[in-house]
């Protein structure tokens, strides 16, 4: 069942309906729960405790929906930033918590102060798209149309504290090199992230980076390399899932000429290419036993010996690896060996996903947009590519399971494909990939069995509903733009099919 969730603000007008003041009539929230289905009232309070739970008892008499009563202490009913981070907090808290149920979002403008509509309005048109309502004694309950896109993923609060544990960690470094501003960020989880690799790049110990695919481990990799005391010394990176097994030891170890069948001519491995500078072994979770001892050994010696060689050389070498694995339950699993672990283990950085760069996205949106036009500006035509904030906000709202590397993809695509200079939400669309995302098998409709139980006119209206109220939902309750949507003539026809399949909005 789809839940029907609605935000707002309880105002001085609600308090006022539940002591029974006439003026007030029912009061804008409970004027809403009466008006609109809702399954949950998600109402955040600024005022005494007392009055809160007072007002939610005489609104438990008045609707049926499930109340919950959400404090949240302002030092001004003005203050926009603080508004803001509650408002937030309370949306992503409860659609954690229905995160395998289908929710609806309603935002009311109405109760509480003008701060307080206005961060709804643009929380309800960026991140966390709604509907929004608003309502009054003389007019009732209306959605509110509007027309104007924005977006926006990042507001920084004016009442946010400096990071102490941040001051700690950049305490005694040196400048920020260069190969750490390509690493483009301004969310605090990276901040902190950033510190503690430019503190590894110090010293030279191996470092270990764990992180989902496309989050960037190279590019951190060769920062901390070019940071390090061996910067301008070889930077070997090696994709250990790509190397058969039987060519293990010729790949990274090396060959002497003759050694093997085809070994033409003498080879180094790469960690003997890796001399003195670094070796960055991507994916080494994918290594298999066998080649983690050998590995291993040579780690832990110091010494490498070519296929068909009589002696072995010595080498220096500093090891950074990385993983999408979880290479903690692949030592417990038996997968990978715990000394080998260990031995790479030693400063471990974990990359977050781009979903949870809160304020990162908007940014690496307009910076690889930049460098597309850069790059493509040689070509003959070229215009150069600006993207509109619905386009952004179809951006945000996705879940980038591929992460940086999907996001460049996606908008190299949508550039390419697009012939004038903006890139709009249907582009985005389109260059958008859904892989890995099956259909429900309840979705389908069609190849049902006929006989026993089966109404065509109730298979129709079930499609009717579902489809009127993914356009309503759409369309931000525009009547006119969910028409469209739909394919119906215009907004009366809409509201008359509304009508005879029973679907409120």
């Amino acid at each position: 069942m789809k839940q029907a969730a609605l935000f707002a603000w309880i105002g001085i007008a609600d308090l006022k309906a539940s002591r029974g003041v006439s003026s007030a009539g029912a009061g804008p929230i409970c004027q809403a729960a009466k008006k609109l289905s809702f399954t949950n009232l998600y109402l955040l309070s600024d005022h005494p405790r007392a009055d809160a739970e007072a007002y939610r008892s005489w609104l438990s008499k008045q609707a049926a929906s499930e109340i919950k009563i959400i404090p949240a202490k302002l030092s001004s009913p003005t203050c926009h930033a603080e508004i803001y981070e509650h408002a937030i907090k309370a949306i992503e808290t409860v659609k954690k918590a229905h995160k395998h149920e289908a929710l609806s979002l309603t935002y009311h403008l109405s109760p509480g102060t003008p701060a307080m509509a206005s961060i709804w309005l643009l929380i309800g048109k960026t991140i966390h798209p709604a509907r929004i309502i608003e309502s009054s004694a003389q007019q009732g309950v209306q959605v509110v149309d509007f027309p104007f896109e924005l977006s926006a993923d990042y507001l920084p609060s004016i009442t946010k504290t400096e990071d102490d544990e941040l001051i700690r960690l950049t305490l005694g470094l040196p400048p920020v090199a260069p190969e750490f501003d390509a690493i483009i960020h301004r969310c605090d989880a990276m901040k902190r992230l950033v510190a503690k690799a430019r503190r590894l790049a110090l010293h030279d110990v191996p470092v270990l980076l764990l992180g989902e695919s496309g989050t960037g481990k190279e590019l951190f990799a060769r920062a901390i390399h070019t940071t390090g005391k061996r910067n301008g010394k070889p930077f070997i990176a090696v994709n250990c899932g790509a190397i058969p097994q039987e060519l293990f030891e010729s790949e990274f170890f090396g060959h002497e000429k003759g050694a093997f069948t085809g070994a033409v001519q003498a080879r180094a491995g790469y960690i003997e290419q890796a001399d003195c500078g670094t070796l960055f072994l991507d994916e080494v979770g994918e290594l298999l036993k066998a080649a983690q001892v050998k590995l291993l050994r040579a780690l832990q010696d110091g010494i490498v010996q070519r296929v068909g060689a009589s002696k072995p050389l010595k080498i220096d070498i500093r090891v950074i690896a990385a993983t999408n694995c979880d290479l903690v339950q692949d030592v417990a699993d038996g997968n990978f060996r715990e000394d080998l672990f260990h031995r790479l283990a030693v400063g471990v950085l974990q990359i977050p996903p781009l979903r949870e760069r809160k304020g990162d996205l908007s940014l690496l949106i307009e910076h690889v947009l930049e460098k597309i036009n850069q790059k493509k500006s040689e070509h003959p035509g070229w215009k150069h590519k600006k993207i509109s904030a619905g386009a952004k906000n179809i951006m945000l709202q996705h879940p980038w399971q591929g992460n940086i590397r999907e996001l460049i993809n996606t908008l190299s695509r949508a550039a390419i494909w697009v012939p004038g200079e903006i890139i709009q939400a249907e582009d985005i669309k389109e260059a958008l990939f859904s892989a890995g995302r099956a259909t429900p098998q309840n979705d389908c409709i069609l190849n049902r069995p006929l006989g026993e139980g089966f109404c065509l006119s109730e298979l129709i209206a079930e499609v009717s509903k579902h489809y009127l109220k993914r356009a309503i939902e759409e369309a931000k309750g525009n009547k006119t733009l969910a028409a469209k949507l739909t394919g119906l003539p215009n907004y009366q026809t809409f509201i008359n099919w509304m009508n005879k399949h029973k679907v409120s909005f």
